[in-house]
């Protein structure tokens, strides 16, 4: 049995929920963003989980997501547990100035990884 607060093997071999160029926003608060990492499980900061209100705070055992996110007034960089997100189907571009980076095309709540990422 793992100690606690470790996470065992089997957490670690989990598969994520969501794909790299999923449009997708959050379950509690009003953003939405493109998906363009995941981590298997938590792999912040102890002080960056902490400062999530006890509540709210996800658990680490599942996977995390790296977000160009956006809200009515601000693009940034989210990261967000898989319990926390959920599929966008509004069919909107993500407005971030980072998206044409990584990104090309949109359909179908999927932008399409620009081939020289995926080298």
């Amino acid at each position: 049995m793992p100690a606690p607060g470790s996470i065992s093997a089997a957490m670690q071999d989990r598969t994520a929920k969501f794909r790299i160029g999923q449009v997708v926003r959050h379950r509690v608060y009003p953003f939405r963003g493109v998906i363009f990492d995941v981590d298997p499980v938590f792999s912040s900061t102890e002080e960056w989980w902490e400062s999530i209100p006890e509540h709210l705070r996800p658990r680490k055992d599942q996977p995390f997501y790296h977000l160009l996110a956006e809200n009515e007034t601000t693009a940034y960089v989210a990261y967000v547990s898989e319990q926390n997100l959920l599929v966008d189907d509004s069919g909107e571009p993500v407005q971030h100035p980072q998206v044409g980076d990584l990104f090309g095309d949109l359909h179908g709540g999927q932008y399409a990884v620009l081939e020289q990422l995926m080298h």
